[in-house]
């Protein structure tokens, strides 16, 4: 090189061994100006790399990009003139003279049009421009030092002299290209304008991240303005800016989904299914078709996601590991400055290791920060492709698979198992870098201490299967604690779903008892953790220390020349704090890839569930029918078929009804065209759009009107012709919001009818081509079915041009069908019009006359039967046997209406309905939409929206978490810590003393004694650590166990209103997450956050102690400190509240969509539900993302603070060289060393546990709310009451809930005991109201209700409502065995179990059941049939048999036959008992002792059926005549 340069390129006098330090001009010219130029060429491949994916074009020339261009165009030209004048002027010219210029230009051109390059991709900012010139900056300021030197000395030669042109004309030059240099520099820290053409349109609010410079990325400096807005007032949803357009899901998930479909088409040997219309949705630009193949071999989805989202993992770990190899620079720099302290150097060098110690902290915050970034991104996106992935799964499962899993484990897997992964990709790196990181370190350290470190290595190997025993241990827990977890809220959701009939049979306990019973096993499970998790703490907190003395030991004693001085001891401990991180993340990284490893099995066997074949049903349009089936059969996944030989044809524009006894498959026929049924063989056929109404209608948590218009645009005039036809119209004048009033989830706050009629009128609002309609006319009263039947379904209905096929159970429709279809056993036993049917004398002729017999028709029903019959019969021995039907029904009707003028004469239907409708019109102007505006939107919203707390979380919420602790245990616990770092730094100050101590050598027993001291220190410690750590869990335990009693017992005694305005999904959040929150993480983050606190006191203790002047520096640090902390954590807390306020809808849509899957892919609309799910995910990243950023913000800081403390450790101990011993400067460096990484994690820990306290806060919340009133009170009541069901309403007033208006206004009535009183009146009139009012589910705003002499509401809840008897109009069954939802508490023997279901017509159903009453009910009693729910029902009832019964609408969601059964054994079984009839067909009620007719909260009448029926201006008269009961 020397002659290259013409003079020395190294000389270590002139650089090291001096007071004034300066480099040789040659190593300034070449080394320190190649240096740069080469990272700009390395790398550049890079930058083309980012330009060519940039999905943006076209920066506008602008300002900023010119200026960069000019700068570096004059830079290369005065390079360029650097090198002429060489050549041309230069007296004696070496080769760098020449070489560096070329390089130089080179360099400078390429930086040229990598700006102009970036302008037209689209590239805002560039790094390694900013570096490249950073560099350049750096590198050049010992030249400038060396030009400014010459420069003074060369004033001195003569202006004559040439040397002294060549020194001028270069000290000119350098002086222009440096000044120019720093200007470019400055330039590239600012970004450019944003580019012309972009793949993603801006929204309002983009992230601001896209528009930062370089060195603002770098530092998350555009972040600031949102930490002080969060500082200064709690953060809204307002304030936070859109997702990057890369990190949504409508980005994220195609990209997986893509893979994942390959790897099922790879896994199956079969290309992806074609894409065909049941199972593929296009969404942008990525088709999702999960090909539908029973799987030779399961698929899973970790190649998938390592293909998606590898490559931004992979930029990750490079940081990480740049980040590694930087960790071991500082234990080397400490040697030196110990070197510095023991030996007599230059003054600069000490002040050089202390500058270099911090610029190496520096540089691993900046690296560390963006490896963070870059992981939370990865996880973030992983997060979104699975939820995503796991709801579009959802919408195709095959029944069989849907069985595997409940609703509530299906939300688990996007709740919990999705979150997981994204925990776990932040640590996933450690795999290789923890083995990394501990090799290096034993490297190092034998170096040092030679050999001897291989005891230190002996012991931690031993402790290695140590925890994989204990990690093996965890894992089986893990899933323990996850099945009972998820049996919990599986119960948990089944007993929210059913409460109300909880309440009003008065069962709480016996569930109550069922959820304490799986808790226990919780809880019992995380005792066991505790013990398994304070032994590895306890194995991980005296596993470095046991190194350090295992090596010490061993080196002192194995040579007697070995001495401990401050250099070995402080490099060696230095190192082994390095060694603890690895070591104490190893556990932890292998328990957290257990818990995924459990997720992944979960998703993987959900991902690789049957899904419905898309091939069940084809849509060829070229058949003439519109609806084919020949030769099917079909099953419900199970081995038997339910349906046997169906041939089906129906044509164009025709009306089919499907009929047959109950179970006769006629649901499961209509399933069948929509595919959902599994098809073992034959061919479906269906071509046109479908729009599908189901048996148990299924209706959004949205308002009326959006349930009816299902995505649609709105058509006014179609949409009022709807309302109508549908007979809605007086629903919406009794809802408070008219059509927007929200209707709760599940339609909580809509009657069965009125459930069934929005599901209707959103059938016929969606104009398609075929109907399916699952009887929905069974819902809704019989004059409204008959309307409905007129205006929508039949012939001269909105549906007439259409295909329709109607499953009913009236009769009355079947003559207007241009078809029907008879079932009997899951074939079709014959078909034809209703005149070819009655003419064969078959199936349907029996199941007419059977009909006839068994069911109480409507007295005009029969006449117009009879009319009907009289039309198509023409066989005269067939006409006998239906007028000898119809008589003996008659007689029974007549026997029941005999009060009246006995004529009764078949009037036209039509007649009856125009008269309804006059009537309707009447009564109660509709009411405009005025009306409704004025009433203001507060009445309509019935659910409220989630509240998130503001502000701090109030010491209240730590109080109570302290209390529910123990104040003894948490001293206790506080105490133990202090006695640890005690401890702990006894020890180091121990090792300091002894490592100063030059006798040892000579004096063995010294040496000893220093050793035993050292060894006794860390056993102190050992046992602190241990006692602490199990105190504390057991307290966290106790505490969580409190709380989630304290909710437990709370919900459960919730009025029923807080039911009503709680989504289920939100209350259910409670009992799932927030618990989770406070088993697990909140104990884990408050020991971590104590075990943090107590070491940074230690630190900033022995620093204090080593070098006192640091305590001047300390006030100012921390306040730094403090204001950073505080102004992340204001910012973090309320991110994470919104966050966990927007997680809540992700759940309730999903599990809403499940429930309804049938529906959604009856109409079609996957795609829409798709969309919608991913737009919730999408803002809850948006609320996740800044919280995130915010993490990564406070790092920067706060590790910057961290490293000042080290440069100013460093500093004082080159200042106080001379006062100090080596040990001394070693403690305190060495601890100044781990502050930075212990101080991160106080804060993030003090994060952690204020955003995981919240937890706490919502517990504590719920714990407050409103209660009903006392379950058992000292009211003393005879055994036997209610003895004569005498029941009393006085001046009686009710409202459901305070601020809305009475419904119930001043009602008085008696009942005498034993009587049987019918209630009637419009819907909305107040009749299910009343009887919520005897079983005090609504509490009475005036007046009182007596039975047998007690006044209701003194007396305990409980103790009324066990001594009432209800059938529910809902029939709500249970999770568990049959006998387990008729006697939950076990009071019955099975006698009188089995005697109830013989009355209840079941006892021939439960005998065929290979269980029999042990028969396991499935969720929400799906395994039986509607009306063998509804028996099941009145099997409750019997069993209870109390003297007052209350029967509400019971009859409306049942088929006649099962209805004929119910009243057929209430009118045998509860003789001599009072029993009060909420009736939709009056003839129900014709026999009852009384009717009470309720209009608008008042009883109108009140008297025998017959005396009204004889007074012909009654309202009774007039309800019995529109339905024909008199002429």
């Amino acid at each position: 090189m020397d002659e290259f340069c013409g003079s020395e390129f190294w000389n270590r006098t002139i650089t090291w061994d001096t007071e004034t330090p300066d480099f040789t001009r040659c190593f300034e010219q070449t080394a320190l100006v190649w240096t740069p130029c080469a990272f700009l060429w390395v790398f550049a491949g890079l930058e083309i790399f980012y330009m060519r994916n940039s999905k943006d074009r076209n920066i506008p020339t602008n300002f900023l990009n010119l200026s960069k261009l000019i700068l570096t165009a004059a830079i290369t030209i005065l390079t360029i003139v650097d090198l002429v004048y060489a050549i041309a002027y230069s007296g004696v010219a070496y080769p760098v003279h020449f070489y560096t210029p070329v390089i130089k230009i080179a360099s400078f051109i390429l930086a040229g049009v990598l700006v102009h390059f970036n302008r037209l991709y689209g590239m805002r900012t560039s790094g390694l421009l900013f570096l490249f010139w950073l560099f350049m900056v750096l590198f050049n300021i010992p030249r400038l030092r060396t030009e400014i030197r010459i420069s003074n000395e060369s004033g001195e030669l003569d202006e004559e002299d040439k040397m002294f042109e060549d020194e001028h004309f270069n000290f000119v030059s350098f002086i222009v290209f440096f000044a120019t240099s720093v200007l470019v520099l400055i330039l590239n820290c600012f970004s450019d304008a944003r580019p012309q053409q972009m793949k993603y349109e801006m929204g309002e609010k983009p992230c601001p991240e896209l528009s930062a410079g370089f060195p603002s990325k770098l530092l998350f400096h555009w972040f600031d303005s949102f930490i002080w807005r969060g500082f200064r007032r709690p953060l809204e949803n307002d304030d936070l800016w859109q997702m990057n357009p890369e990190d949504t899901s409508a980005e994220v998930a195609p990209c997986f989904l893509k893979y994942w479909n390959q790897s099922v088409a790879k896994n199956s040997q079969i290309a992806p299914a074609p894409t065909s219309q049941a199972a593929s949705f296009k969404k942008s630009s990525e088709g999702i078709n999960f090909s539908n193949v029973k799987a030779k071999k399961p698929s899973s989805i970790l190649p998938a996601l390592i293909k998606a989202f590898g490559a931004t993992f992979m930029f990750g770990s490079c940081l990480k590991l740049f980040n590694d190899l930087l960790t071991f620079a500082s234990p080397q720099i400490l040697r030196l400055l110990i070197d510095y302290v023991s030996n007599d150097e230059e003054t600069w060098k000490g002040y050089l290791y202390a500058g270099l110690l911090f610029g190496v902290a520096s540089t691993q915050t900046l690296f560390l920060a963006q490896y963070f970034h870059r992981m939370f991104l990865v996880g973030l996106r992983i997060r979104t492709a699975l939820i995503s992935a796991i709801f579009r799964k959802a919408l195709i499962l095959s029944n069989s698979a849907r069985k595997e899993s409940t609703v509530g484990e299906i939300v688990n897997l996007m709740a919990v198992d999705a979150q997981r992964f994204m925990d776990l990709v932040t640590y996933l790196n450690m795999i290789w870098s923890a083995p990394l990181q501990i090799s290096l370190a034993i490297y190092f350290l034998w170096q040092i201490l030679g050999p001897s470190v291989l005891s230190g290595l002996a012991v931690m190997i031993v402790l290695i299967p140590v925890n994989g025993v204990i990690a093996n241990k965890a894992k089986n827990l893990q899933i323990k604690q996850m099945k009972n977890k998820d049996e919990r809220v599986k119960l948990m959701n089944e007993i929210l779903n059913g409460i109300k009939v909880l309440k009003l049979y008065a069962w709480e306990p016996s569930f109550e008892d069922q959820v304490l019973k799986i808790r226990n096993k919780e809880v019992h499970v995380l005792k066991q953790a505790a013990y398994l998790n304070a032994g590895t703490s306890f194995i991980w907190s005296c596993a470095p220390f046991m190194v350090a003395l295992c090596s010490f030991a061993t080196y002192v004693l194995v040579d007697d020349n070995n001495v401990l001085d401050a250099k070995t001891a402080f490099t060696s401990l230095a190192l082994f704090n390095i060694l603890r991180f690895p070591l104490s993340m190893l556990p932890m990284l292998i328990s957290n890839m257990v818990q995924t490893s459990v997720s992944v099995k979960r998703i993987n066997k959900f991902m690789n569930g049957e899904e419905l074949d898309p091939n069940n049903v084809q849509h060829e349009e070229s058949e003439k029918n519109p609806l084919v089936i020949e030769n099917g059969t079909f099953s419900w996944g199970e081995e038997n078929s339910v349906l046997k030989n169906i041939n089906l044809q129906i044509e164009s524009k025709k009306c089919v009804a499907i009929v047959g006894q109950v179970g006769s498959g006629k649901s499961s026929l209509i399933s069948a065209f929509l595919g959902e049924m599994d098809k073992i063989s034959g061919r479906v056929n269906t071509h046109g759009k479908i729009a599908y109404v189901p048996q148990q209608s299924w209706i959004q948590n949205a308002t009326l009107q959006d349930n009816i218009l299902f995505g649609k645009p709105m058509d006014r005039k179609r949409y009022e012709q709807i309302i109508h036809a549908c007979a809605l119209n007086p629903d919406l004048e009794i809802l408070p919001g008219g059509d927007q009033t929200e209707i709760g989830e599940k339609g909580i706050n809509l009657s069965g009818g009125q459930k069934q009629r929005v599901s209707l009128a959103r059938a016929v609002y969606n104009d398609s081509d075929v109907y399916f309609f699952d009887d929905p006319l069974s819902a809704v009263d019989s004059h409204v079915g008959k309307h409905i039947f007129e205006e929508v379904i039949g012939p001269k209905g909105i549906l007439s041009k259409k295909t329709r096929v109607l499953v009913t159970h009236g009769i009355t429709y079947l003559p207007e069908c241009d078809g029907i279809f008879v079932l009997k056993d899951g074939e079709v036993s014959e078909h034809g019009t209703y005149k070819e049917l009655l003419e064969k004398k078959g199936a349907f002729a029996e199941f007419l006359i059977q009909h006839l017999q068994e069911v109480n028709e409507e007295v005009e029903d029969i006449n117009e039967i009879k009319a009907q019959l009289e039309e198509t019969i023409t066989n005269e021995e067939l006409k006998a046997k239906f007028e000898r039907a119809i008589s003996t029904q008659r007689s029974r009707s007549d026997s029941t209406s005999s009060g009246s003028s006995g004529k009764i004469s078949r009037q036209a239907s039509t007649n009856s309905e125009s008269e309804l409708r006059q009537r309707r019109t009447s009564e109660s102007p509709a009411k405009g939409a005025e009306d409704v505006k004025q009433n203001g939107t507060a009445q309509n919203k019935l659910i409220e929206t989630e509240k998130s707390e503001t502000g701090s979380v109030k010491w209240e919420v730590y109080k109570h978490y302290l209390k529910s602790i123990g104040w003894t245990l948490a001293g206790a616990t506080v105490f133990l810590n202090m006695i640890f770092q005690g401890f702990a730094i006894g020890s180091n100050i121990w090792l300091s003393k002894w490592s100063s101590d030059n006798t040892t050598t000579e004096d063995i027993g010294k040496r000893n004694m220093y050793l035993g001291v050292y060894a006794s220190f860390g056993l102190g410690q050992v046992f602190a650590s241990f006692a602490s750590s199990i105190i504390f869990a057991l307290g966290c335990i106790y505490a969580s166990k409190q709380m989630h009693n304290i909710l437990l017992t709370n919900v459960m005694r919730w009025p029923m209103e807080m039911f009503d305005q709680t989504p289920i999904g939100r209350i259910l959040n409670r009992f799932s997450k927030e618990i989770d929150t406070v088993d697990i993480l909140l104990p884990q983050n408050l020991k971590s956050w104590m075990l943090q606190f107590f070491a940074v006191m230690a630190t900033i203790a022995v620093i204090s102690i080593s070098t006192p002047i640091f305590l001047v520096v300390i006030v100012p640090i921390a306040i730094l400190y403090y204001f950073v902390q505080r102004f992340y954590v204001a910012t973090s807390r309320q991110l994470k509240r919104l966050e966990s306020v927007s997680r809540s809808p992700i759940y309730s849509h999903f599990g809403e969509s499940i429930t309804g899957t049938s529906t959604i892919r009856a109409y079609g609309v996957q795609p829409r539900f798709i969309e919608e799910s991913e737009s919730k995910v999408d803002f809850n990243q948006v609320c996740y993302f800044p919280s995130i950023i915010a993490n990564r913000w406070l790092a920067i800081r706060l590790e910057m603070v961290g490293n000042l403390i080290i440069l100013f450790a460093a500093m004082f101990a080159v200042m106080g060289k001379d006062s100090l011993s080596p040990g001394l400067v070693g403690l305190s460096v060495s601890y100044a060393l781990s502050v930075t990484q212990t101080l991160n994690w106080l804060v993030r820990m003090s994060s952690d546990v204020e955003t995981n306290i919240v937890a706490v806060e919502r517990i504590k919340e719920y714990g407050e709310t409103k209660q009903e009133a006392a379950w058992e009170n000292n009211a003393v009541l005879p055994a036997n009451w209610p003895e004569e069901g005498k029941i009393q309403f006085q001046d009686f007033q009710v409202r459901y809930r305070e601020g809305l208006d009475l419904v119930l206004r001043g009602i008085n009535f008696d009942v005498k005991g034993g009587e049987k009183v019918g209630i009637v009146g419009r819907t909305g009139a107040g009749k299910s109201s009343l009887t919520l009012s005897l079983f005090r589910i609504i509490e009475s705003a005036g007046g009182k209700i007596i039975i047998d002499g007690h006044e209701i509401s003194k007396l305990g809840l409980h103790s009324l409502r066990s001594r009432l008897t209800i059938i529910p109009q809902d029939p709500v069954l249970f999770s568990g065995t049959l006998r387990m939802n008729l006697d939950p508490f076990d009071r019955y023997n099975d006698d009188e179990v089995w005697r109830s279901l013989e009355h209840a017509h079941l006892k021939h159903f439960v005998k065929g059941l290979a269980a029999g009453i042990n028969h396991e009910i499935t969720e929400g009693g799906e395994n039986l049939s509607v009306g063998q729910r509804q028996l099941v029902c009145l099997a409750r009832a019997l069993l209870r048999k109390t003297k007052v019964l209350v029967l509400d609408e019971a009859t409306a969601a049942v088929d006649l036959e099962t209805d004929d059964l119910i009243q057929k054994t209430i009118r045998t079984e509860f003789i001599g008992c009072t029993v009060l009839v909420i009736a939709h067909r009056l003839n129900t009620i014709l026999d009852s002792d009384k009717v009470i007719v309720l209009d608008k909260g008042q009883i109108v009448e009140y008297a025998p059926p017959n005396e009204l029926l004889q007074n012909k201006s009654s309202a009774f008269y007039s309800m019995a005549k529109d339905a024909n009961l008199v002429n």
